[in-house]
């Protein structure tokens, strides 16, 4: 069996799909929020049960044997939260306590880590650079690095086992993330209701509006990587992975890819970043891949029009939107 907690989450819905697709059925499923409180997201899937995150790890005592790999996607994803207690509660001694029991039972292990770990991007974005040096922008992101570092501490560890550092991921099934949605999503609902874009403009004297870059990825990419890492059985290197496109991108190169899957001329108005987070915005990210790719991870497959495209073409314009 495999285990997927944040099952009806963004990427972990996703997963399941991904899963499915690959002939994965005996699952067991795993969130904070009930199937039925967002019954799109698992209506079409297939899994073996549900339970909720508060009973996980009794029901893992009592069937460690019959368990192959957790793939923790659960966790809080929301960039704005300042509950500091909160985060570490829930993004760091949680995914603490899986990895000891994964190490214990000798149990796959993936889990979700970020690119806000690299906080500014003044040191750079590799994942082969230690943990330590980077300084995080928020306190979710702080939440994260926590884990990254304590992770590679430990020499007790899970048989098979890597972080996975998402960069900006959009793609079907974030329907329900509101302010945490990807800019694709959120175009897509502004230029069908006004026909027009609200980008921030550029507080910094080296990027022009709409030049801010960002690595986007589609949400297919990121499933797939995860897949193939399950497939691999141990021959994909412990320790953690960037998982981005690898090619930084423009907000305007992503607004001309909504509008022209509208068939629509684009038109952006212009509006400052908020005083409350112009403090902690990115103007700069991008995944360096050659680890991930070195440990034989395909590589991407959806560029930001193709990505986009299918997105808008093939889920946000069809009745059904959903994987």
């Amino acid at each position: 069996m495999i285990v997927v907690t944040g099952a009806t989450g963004f990427i972990g819905s996703a997963l399941v799909w991904e899963l499915n697709q690959a002939g994965h059925t005996d699952l067991l499923l795993v969130d904070h929020v009930q199937p039925q409180d967002r019954p799109d997201l698992l209506a079409q899937r297939t899994f073996a049960d549900f339970i909720s995150a508060q009973h996980l790890f009794s029901y893992l005592r009592e069937n460690s044997q019959d368990i192959s790999a957790i793939l923790h996607m659960g966790a809080c994803s929301s960039t704005t939260e300042t509950d500091e207690t909160y985060l570490r509660v829930n993004n760091t001694e949680y995914t603490q306590q899986l990895f000891e029991f994964c190490a214990n039972h000798q149990i796959a292990f993936q889990y979700a880590s970020s690119g806000a770990v690299y906080g500014d991007g003044k040191r750079g974005f590799s994942d082969r650079t230690a943990p330590e040096e980077f300084r995080p922008l928020n306190p979710y992101g702080w939440s994260k690095q926590r884990f990254d570092v304590w992770a590679l501490k430990q020499s007790h560890h899970p048989p098979h086992w890597q972080g996975l550092r998402f960069f900006n991921v959009y793609g079907p099934n974030e329907y329900f993330k509101g302010p945490m949605a990807s800019v694709a999503y959120k175009a897509f609902l502004q230029i069908q209701d006004t026909g027009r874009l609200k980008l921030f403009r550029s507080h910094h004297p080296d990027y022009q509006d709409g030049k801010q870059l960002r690595d986007f990825v589609y949400v297919k990419d990121i499933t797939r990587w995860m897949g193939e890492i399950l497939a691999a059985k141990g021959s994909v290197r412990n320790g953690i992975y960037n998982l981005g496109f690898g090619k930084a991108r423009t907000w305007l190169d992503l607004a001309q890819g909504v509008f022209s899957a509208l068939g629509l001329e684009i038109k952006i108005d212009w509006i400052d970043v908020p005083e409350n987070i112009r403090n902690q915005y990115q103007y700069f990210t991008e995944a360096k891949m050659d680890k991930a790719f070195g440990e034989g991870l395909s590589l991407p497959q959806w560029p930001l029009e193709r990505g986009v495209g299918d997105y808008v073409t093939n889920y946000l314009l069809k009745p059904n939107s959903y994987l």
